[in-house]
């Protein structure tokens, strides 16, 4: 395939997501495209760009997220080094998810995100 063409694809994506009406599309559209897995993995990620754009450390971000310390720091990297031009960071201060109290650790499980949406089936 064509770098040209892969480009064009990959903007129909994009363009398809900008035209999602609401967050329940967007995440039906998600469940629809990805596996649980890379869900939760981009989910996770999410999360771990909010805490540090929050200021946690490290030990709390791996705490509230479970990820590990070598996905943080790679988030790290992506925002602060290598991102879209500050894409992420800029997103995250407009939503005032930079502002937010960190949630409490669950108790069954480490795993958290900043806000659920039930997403129904």
């Amino acid at each position: 395939m064509a770098k040209a063409e892969r480009r064009e694809r990959s903007l129909a994506l994009y363009e398809t997501i900008a035209k999602l009406k609401d967050p329940e599309e967007c995440c039906r559209f998600f469940e629809d495209l990805c596996t649980p897995v890379e869900l939760r993995s981009m989910e996770q990620r999410f999360d771990v760009a909010v805490y540090l754009q929050q200021g946690l450390v490290y030990l709390d971000i791996l705490e509230r997220t479970g990820a590990s310390s070598a996905t943080i720091s790679r988030v790290r990297r992506a925002m602060l080094d290598n991102g879209a031009g500050g894409v992420m960071r800029d997103v995250i201060l407009r939503s005032g998810l930079d502002k937010r109290e960190a949630p409490p650790v669950p108790q069954e499980t480490q795993e958290s995100t900043v806000e659920e949406v039930e997403c129904s089936n």
